[in-house]
């Protein structure tokens, strides 16, 4: 079966840490490009992080110097370790991946900072 599937989401107070994985199965994982996007309410999704088939990273300004992306091919899994959240980071993560021309979703993970 084709298909991402994020854990990890929940309620964390400002400040706080969250960890994203994001579980690949039936795809070519090894090559495939791996990113986060997120899409808060009434808002258009957004690129969050990405990393490589071969490990490079990518982040946008926002989330530079307090989310990490990684990958273990092996065990198929992307994580998104985010820390030093704001109630500005509330909203639902998603898992992209793309290769050989397909691009795949996950269902999401909803976040939510707040005191």
């Amino acid at each position: 079966q084709v298909q991402l599937l994020e854990s990890g989401g929940g309620l964390v107070q400002p400040g706080g840490s969250l960890r994203l994985s994001c579980a690949a199965s039936g795809i070519a994982f090894s090559i495939a490009h791996m990113g986060w996007y997120r899409q808060a309410p009434g808002k258009q999704r957004e690129l969050v992080a990405r990393i490589t088939a071969g490990g490079t990273t990518d982040y946008v300004d926002f989330v530079k110097g307090r989310f990490t992306i990684s990958r273990d091919n092996p065990k198929r899994t992307v994580w998104l370790q985010m820390n030093s959240l704001k109630p500005e980071d509330t909203a639902v993560y998603y898992c992209n991946a793309r290769y050989s021309g397909v691009s795949l979703w996950g269902v999401g993970t909803l976040v939510t900072v707040s005191s």
